[in-house]
């Protein structure tokens, strides 16, 4: 009955042409590698560089690269920091100053930059569409605050938000949206403009005080807490779960409501 409801509310919402041509299946591991291994770059050390679990230098040690050795491009997190993947296999984050993009005709800097920007920002894409299409395939898993995060058969906002990029890129958020928050934040994507906002980010919302914005007049929201995200799909959608009642993991609009407690966005690649 769960799997056929899953299914019954994934349709319903094709139908309403909410999410436009989003894939709702599991998504085949043969599949992702090649719309990865489409899009991914080459690239070199210039140095020697820890590659690390997070974009960030809190992120722990998982490899070093050494200088001159070739690595696969993944996606650019940031501008500070490349996804990537050694000749062993090992993935993970290393600081791109010392990482050099090499173009496919081995071109110098001068005739490789902008095309290392396009591809760049292709596999950036390619990746959220995965991280996007892995989330739709949870769509109706209920709802369960405090849900164990070892397991995919419940889902709070934190937890939902941390399966989808595990499974869709490979990279493990924090546990909950406070420390998810701080780690958008250190990471230096944040966002406080609801137009800055781009398919795929993070959104961090307040606590719900009321449901007219006068509720929220002289607010300071830098000194709010995070209590709920989401990840923002575009065009006035979120994808996320936050209530038993609404039936768990949803697509829904960014209603009114939601905006009045947003607190800032911001890019996990």
């Amino acid at each position: 009955m769960h799997k056929n409801w899953k299914k019954i509310m994934a349709g319903a919402l094709l139908s309403g042409a909410i999410i436009g041509s989003y894939t709702l299946g599991p998504v085949t591991h043969a599949a992702a590698a090649s719309t990865t291994q489409a899009t991914v770059q080459q690239g070199q050390a210039t140095g020697n560089v820890n590659m690390r679990s997070l974009p960030s230098t809190s992120g722990k040690i998982v490899a070093k690269i050494k200088k001159g050795e070739k690595v696969q491009i993944i996606a650019k997190s940031s501008s500070k920091w490349y996804q990537v993947k050694t000749s062993a296999g090992k993935q993970g984050y290393a600081s791109s100053k010392y990482i050099k993009v090499l173009s496919s005709s081995n071109q110098g800097s001068g005739g490789s930059s902008s095309n290392g920007n396009e591809n760049s920002n292709t596999s950036s894409s390619a990746v959220i569409e995965k991280v996007i299409q892995t989330g739709m395939k949870y769509l109706g898993t209920p709802y369960e605050y405090g849900s164990d995060r070892n397991t995919t058969t419940t889902f709070d906002c934190s937890d939902f938000v941390r399966q989808a990029y595990l499974e869709g890129a490979g990279i493990k958020l924090p546990s909950n949206s406070r420390t998810q928050g701080a780690w958008i934040k250190e990471k230096g994507t944040d966002v406080s403009k609801l137009s800055e906002l781009k398919r795929g980010d993070l959104v961090f919302f307040m606590s719900y005080k009321g449901s007219s914005s006068s509720d929220y007049a002289g607010v300071d929201k830098s000194k709010e807490r995070i209590t709920h995200v989401a990840i923002y799909l575009g065009d006035n959608k979120l994808l996320h779960t936050y209530s038993q009642k609404s039936g768990g993991v949803l697509v829904g609009d960014f209603s009114s409501s939601w905006k009045n407690r947003f607190l800032f966005g911001g890019s996990v690649l």
